[in-house]
């Protein structure tokens, strides 16, 4: 297991500071893009309702957000790559293969595993950027530790913080807890509205005002404090001189490093 964890480690260091560019050639490919936002944005609002639901424990919505990211990417993976993703990244870590197929199974599995482990991972913010171009979209996807995001929305879980149901203050923790979820579930709907005003549906948007659109979601925990933020991101249009004809791993773009400097200033890129 170890030699196989080392080698998956040179892969994802050979990928860091990348994204995955996907062109967007035809309407399906369009519809399809459209459909996985989409999904996001109703996403979102499926987890506020768990958020606000005083019956619902805040673990709920947390695995909720865990197992939809989690299946977004394991459904990149194996549309990509195939069912065998686990075997292709493999030979690429261990230099068995150098193509596209194996980068993208390397760099979408890492994802898949931190995902996965994120709730139970202190002080570490996860970090999707999804921007849309005329002819493609990026997906760039990182962790980074040291601080919690500026801006966006916060709420405690009595959980995380072990507070004893027999302590003389743990109702009144609790009354407070329940209060900020609420308050959170608010600014999740909210964040699924931004998807859908950044993604618009394109079989009734014209390319001219779909062409570009962007958001950026960071969600993280320190201690018992949960941190979730979705803005819009405005793409920069110079990135891309060129076109693309199949998925690929690009640089990332000054969108993403903004987008760090703004929120994350004091945190350190850890994968």
């Amino acid at each position: 297991m170890s030699q196989r964890r080392d080698r998956f480690e040179r892969g994802v260091r050979e990928l860091y500071g990348r994204a995955v560019r996907v062109p967007l050639p035809d309407p399906e490919a369009e519809r399809t893009h459209y459909e996985n936002m989409t999904r996001i944005a109703d996403g979102r609002d499926r987890q506020a309702a768990l958020l606000a639901d005083p019956d619902a424990p805040l673990s709920a919505a947390l695995d909720y957000l865990v197992d939809e990211m989690g299946n977004g990417f394991e459904h990149r993976l194996r549309r990509l790559v195939g069912d065998d993703y686990d075997g292709v990244a493999d030979a690429y870590a261990a230099g068995e293969r150098d193509d596209w197929v194996g980068e993208l199974a390397v760099y979408y599995r890492e994802c898949l595993h931190r995902i996965e482990e994120h709730t139970a991972v202190d002080d570490q913010v996860c970090v999707l950027v999804v921007l849309r171009y005329p002819d493609s979209f990026t997906v760039n996807f990182c962790f980074a530790e040291g601080a919690l995001p500026g801006g966006g929305v916060r709420f405690e879980s009595p959980t995380h913080a072990g507070v004893d149901a027999d302590d003389e203050y743990a109702e009144r923790y609790y009354a407070e807890s329940q209060y900020a979820q609420r308050e959170a579930a608010d600014y999740v709907r909210e964040g699924g509205d931004v998807v859908r005003e950044q993604f618009p549906d394109p079989e009734t948007t014209p390319l001219a005002e779909r062409g570009y659109g962007g958001f950026t979601y960071m969600t993280g925990r320190r201690d018992d404090v949960f941190a979730d933020l979705l803005e819009p991101v405005a793409p920069d249009p110079e990135r891309f001189a060129d076109a693309v004809d199949a998925p690929c791993l690009v640089p990332e773009g000054p969108e993403a490093r903004r987008v760090r400097e703004t929120h994350l200033p004091d945190a350190d890129v850890v994968a």
